[in-house]
Formats: structure tokens, sequence, C-alpha cells
């Protein structure tokens, strides 16, 4: 009776055993491959348990999840302009097809992203040789991407890859060049600096003349205003002068001659020489003291 207990257990012990080895367990993350003797027998996709031969076969799982390559450097490529840039970059992967993903790369995450990356700088290197600086940076920047993920998908696919996504995270010139762009962008800067001065200046000068050509016309109409206004006042008086002539030429004489004096002898330091029996003295001779 022991002896009969005895045996159903280790009968029960070598099942149990069995039964461990010949199942395994699909992540619904991953992809199984199941070998036997070194060769693909059946690939599992879909999550769940799984039966294989124990001692027979073999069992590798595949990560199925969306990887990335991030590059630790940058990579130098040439511009049309013969300039050099670095470009960082990152690129978003996963496994479609897991057996052919096997047979190419014998299943290393590494040569796949080694794969990958050849792919890439190779067809990056190809599109910025076609391109300016501007281009790469801000002008066509997106179709490159979406070009670079096309072709790099293509070619991933033949080794049962999917390539999702390749972004550029920085674009940067090299000291050399920056330097060079940035001595370039303020010789720039100058000129267009040493034009705007040159502007305002032609525009001040014309300013400054235009007002200098008004100034001048101004006072020329003033002037004429003054000459005329002059010769109309000078002509009154003269017609006054006239009319009081007429009335008492012998007064009106005698008047100017009084203005002719007051004028005459109006500063002490003034010296007229002139003759004793001239007119000129003619009524300070003719002139009586009061009675």
């Amino acid at each position: 009776m022991k002896q009969n207990i005895g045996i159903v257990l280790v009968s029960t012990l070598v099942v149990l055993i069995v039964l461990s080895l010949s199942m395994f367990v699909v992540d619904q993350r991953q992809n199984a491959i199941v070998f036997r003797f070194g060769e693909i027998i059946s690939v599992k996709k879909e999550p769940g348990l799984a039966f294989k031969l124990p001692l027979i076969d073999n069992v590798r799982v595949f990560d199925v999840r969306v990887l990335t390559i991030d590059s630790a450097e940058p990579e130098r490529f040439l511009t049309s302009e013969k300039k050099n840039v670095l470009v960082d970059l990152f690129v978003k992967w996963r496994i479609s097809e897991v057996e052919k993903y096997y047979i190419s790369v014998n299943g290393e995450e590494s040569r796949a992203q080694t794969r990958l990356l050849q792919t890439i700088n190779d067809g990056l290197r190809a599109e910025f040789g076609n391109r300016t600086v501007h281009d790469v940076v801000s002008g066509e920047r997106d179709k490159i991407m979406e070009l670079m993920r096309q072709k790099a998908n293509e070619d991933a696919r033949k080794i049962g890859v999917e390539v999702l996504d390749v972004r550029v995270k920085r674009v940067d010139l090299p000291q050399e060049v920056s330097q060079s762009v940035y001595s370039r962008m303020d010789a720039e800067r100058k000129r267009v600096a040493n034009e705007l001065r040159s502007t305002g200046a032609a525009e001040s000068e014309k300013i400054r003349a235009d007002a200098d050509k008004q100034r001048e016309v101004i006072l020329a109409q003033a002037y004429r205003d003054a000459q005329r206004i002059k010769g109309e006042g000078d002509g009154k008086a003269t017609a006054i002068y006239a009319r009081a002539y007429e009335q008492n030429p012998e007064f009106y004489a005698f008047y100017r001659s009084l203005e002719a004096y007051r004028q005459s002898f109006k500063s002490k330091n003034d010296v007229l020489v002139i003759e004793p029996n001239s007119e000129f003295f003619k009524y300070l001779k003719n002139s009586k003291p009061p009675k």
C-alpha cells in the first residue's frame, strides 16, 4: 500500500515537471518563437498560455513594444552650400514580423539599431546634400523627416521591423561654421545699419534744404512786403511834406532846417566842416533875440 502511494506521488511529480517544461506564457507585450533543434517551428503572437515539447523545443521571446534609438553623438552632414551641420536625432521603431526579424539580425536589438541608423544616416546625407542650411534648419525640416521615415521603413521591413517616426532634436553648426555665420550676420546687420544711416542722412539733407529754401522764400517775401510798406510810407510822407510845403514854404523850410540841426548836433563828438556863409546856417544867422 505504501509502495503504491509512493509511486503515485513520484508519477504526479514527474507529470508536474513535464507539464512545467511543456508550458510557457506569452505576454501581451511580446512575441515568441518556438525552436526545435535550432529550427523555427512556430511563432506565438497571441498572449496567453502555449505548449512545447519538453527538453526538445526551446522558446525565445521578443519585445514588440515601441523602442527608441537615441543617437549618443550628433552626426555631421554636409549641405548643398558645402557647410557642415551637426544633427541630433531619435527613431521610434518596433518589431512587426518577429520571424523575419530573427532570421535577418538573429534577434539582436543592437544589430537592428545599427542597420536602421545606417539607413537613416545615408538618407539624411543625401537629402542634406541637396538643401541649404536654412532648409534643413526650418524651411523643409518636416518634409525631410517624413521622407526619412518612409525610406527607413521600406528598408526596415526587410528585417521585420517597422519605423514609426524619425525626428531631429537639434541641428547645430560646428564652432568654426557658427563663427563664420555670426560674422556674416554681423556684417549684414552693419550693412543694413549703414544703409539706414545713409538714407536718414539723405532725408535729413533734403529736409534741411527744403527748410532753407522756405526760409529764403519767407525772408524774400518779408523783405518785399517791408519794402512795399516802406515805399508806401515814404510816398505818404512825401505827399504830406508836399502839401505842407504848398501851404507854407517858408515854415516848411524852417522846420526842415531844425531837423537838420538836430541830427547834425545830436552828439557832442560830431564835427561839421562847412563854410560859415553856407545856406546851412541861414536860420542861425538870421535869428534875433527876443526884445
